[in-house]
């Protein structure tokens, strides 16, 4: 007779086995396939995505989300065991509708589109394949893989307006005196600029996945989870802004270098941490869900008169994965016709003659170079007239729009990332042309106008040019992309825009002009 005791490990493992329907074995071997298929396909995405989340700041809080979605789901396990997986074909037209939202990601460059495309065919496979009980049963786990998208790098123009904005009033406030300049500010103690470092997306993003796991961790009553995550929203941007405030004031005391270590020491690694301290226990008061109840009722799930009507759409196991292949293969087969078209290009870009203007190497003023990334030619050059004006000229050609040779791209255009120039505010509109001017240190401004052109298209807007090169890719039409931008400093001209008006009339109509540079008609 065996003694009593714990037992072999092999035995409780066997026994934990037992513990899992025999219904769910087989549909977690479907998920896992579908799983491990849409990796093994969508490869790229999911590399680029977890490589953000890796060397990126502003992402690195998603190193968090996984280990905390197997968290949720371990906090649902007994009860999900009790639900019944099926398979289900609804999910299949969210799947194709990510697939469609991936493709056209591809056509326009946008990384953003694509890798949350990614992730809803995931959510759409799961599914899928485990039917809408599961699915009533892991709906916020579902939702939360959302934030696995590095999002967030569009709002910081608008967060370093915001901030900028309110280091004002608090400025005033504490009767400093001070002017503000777009996103840089002026006071006794120095010149000051809102960067992107300093817009606060890092600890705003953050802050709002952080507040969505609490909201519904931590409360029952919706009333009090979207006040929570009210909170969430608002607190991290008055922060900053009190962030951006305390290191004028300390700059005004003692320096500008001191307050630049103490905000990178003080506010990068103590100050957000106290303010997410504050923001749970403003909280904790108001937490109402009992710590041992349970976070899903499956009795309640399965008899939902909706999901029972959803039960009933079960096509065959077999049939939902072959759905799911045929469609990723026909949009990733249909992203890969698109990207092997290019337009045509000349041999090379000639610059027609402009009447009254002449080329010069002059190098005065800041160095301003636009990046045009991937572009197949390109040039730079620099005009001066007969009454003294000045304007830079900055041209590429495309013979395709794609990842990293998009002429409207992150990091592209009139503000050269990682040099001395920073984008301060919009420019006066001049026709199509999108208008900005830009700032460096003296301060040296510039009036910066961009266009693209493509076939008949001529537009200044950077979502004009994205939506027409999606419609190229899925008529898969062979068109070229020229992108021209036009700038004059106030450092070489009195009038940066009468400059840049002047050369216009010489060139005659932006889109005759750029056309006879791509054409390379002599």
């Amino acid at each position: 007779m065996q003694p009593d005791g714990p037992g072999d490990p092999a035995d409780t493992g066997h026994s934990a086995r037992r513990t899992i329907p025999a219904a769910w074995h087989s549909a977690l071997v479907r998920l896992a396939l579908v799983w491990a298929g849409l990796v093994v396909l969508f490869w790229p995405d999911w590399r680029d995505m977890a490589g953000q989340w890796w060397n990126s700041s502003t992402y690195n809080h998603i190193l968090l989300i996984p280990p905390i979605l197997g968290w949720l789901v371990a906090q649902r396990r007994d009860e999900l065991l009790r639900l019944a997986p099926v398979a289900w074909w609804p999910p299949l037209v969210i799947f194709a509708g990510a697939g469609f939202l991936w493709l056209l990601g591809d056509f326009a460059g946008l990384s953003l589109a694509r890798q949350l495309a990614v992730v809803v065919m995931a959510q759409a496979g799961l599914a899928a394949v485990l039917g809408p009980q599961v699915v009533a049963g892991l709906l916020f786990p579902l939702g939360y893989m959302l934030f696995l998208v590095p999002f967030g790098d569009e709002m910081i123009p608008f967060l370093q307006t915001l901030t900028a904005r309110i280091t004002m009033v608090l400025l005033g406030l504490a009767h400093i005196r001070s002017s503000i300049d777009g996103v840089f500010i002026t006071t006794p103690a120095g010149y000051f600029e809102v960067a992107e470092a300093c817009s606060g997306v890092k600890f705003l993003i953050a802050m709002i996945a952080y507040g969505a796991l609490v909201a519904n961790v931590c409360f029952l009553r919706w009333s009090r989870r979207m006040a929570f995550m009210a909170v969430s929203l608002v607190v991290p941007i008055l922060a900053n802004g009190m962030r951006a405030f305390g290191t004028i004031w300390i700059a005004g005391w003692y320096g500008i270098s001191f307050a630049s270590s103490f905000d990178h020491v003080f506010y990068g690694w103590v100050f957000f941490a106290v303010v997410m301290g504050l923001c749970m226990a403003a909280g904790w008061r108001w937490f109402d869900r009992p710590v041992a109840a349970p976070i899903i009722d499956p009795e309640a799930v399965a008899a939902n008169r909706l999901v029972v009507r959803l039960m009933r759409q079960q096509p065959g196991a077999r049939a939902t994965l072959g759905a799911l292949l045929a469609l990723a293969l026909v949009f990733i087969g249909w992203g890969a016709a698109a990207g092997s078209l290019a337009g045509h290009l000349p041999k090379g870009v000639f610059l027609p003659a402009i009447p009254g203007w002449v080329a010069e190497a002059s190098d005065a003023g800041t160095p301003w170079a636009p990046p045009h990334g991937g572009a197949d030619q390109q040039f730079h050059m620099r005009f001066r007239d007969g009454a003294g004006h000045v304007v830079d000229v900055s041209f590429a050609l495309y013979a395709s729009q794609g990842e990293g040779h998009e002429a409207g791209g992150f990091g592209q255009g009139a503000v050269p990332l990682g040099s001395r120039w920073t984008w301060e505010r919009p420019g006066a509109a001049v026709g199509l042309a999108k208008s900005d001017i830009i700032q460096a240190a003296g301060p040296e401004r510039r009036l910066c106008l961009t266009w693209y052109r493509s076939g008949a298209l001529l537009t200044g807007s950077n979502l004009a040019l994205r939506l027409h090169v999606m419609a190229n890719h899925l008529l898969l039409r062979r068109e070229a992309t020229g992108a021209l931008i036009l700038s004059a400093s106030d450092a070489l001209n009195r009038d940066p825009a009468a400059a840049l008006a002047a050369f216009m009339a010489a060139t005659g109509p932006v889109d005759r002009w750029i056309d006879a540079m791509a054409l390379g008609n002599r």
